[in-house]
């Protein structure tokens, strides 16, 4: 499940649905743009907590997938703590694939 949800990641930022990097993301969210954030697991503890409050004061779901190194290769970039994906599309993609996983459990 995990490999489908980083190649679903892969395809938007392909797509033009997606973007990365800490001040980007911030400010999809923050313009309403942003169906879906999602974060590296090994992303601080202060800067999950930032995201979080954000996404939650937004009304963005936000998930975290995989490690910093493999959401940016995932979207042919540098390590990555963060990815906002604006099309709803793609966004109800990923959360099919983690409800999924999560019925698997």
């Amino acid at each position: 499940m995990k490999n489908e949800i980083l190649s679903l990641l892969g395809l938007a930022m392909k797509a033009g649905k997606c973007v990365s990097g800490e001040f980007t993301v911030e400010k999809t969210v923050k313009d309403h743009k942003a169906k879906l954030v999602v974060i590296a697991t090994d992303t601080s503890q202060a800067s999950k907590k930032s995201y979080t409050d954000m996404c939650s004061f937004y009304h963005v779901p936000i998930i975290e997938e995989g490690t910093k190194e493999e959401l940016g290769h995932c979207i042919g970039k540098e390590f990555r703590a963060a990815v906002a994906l604006t099309d709803s599309g793609f966004a109800e993609g990923i959360m099919k694939k983690v409800t999924q996983r999560e019925d698997h459990r």
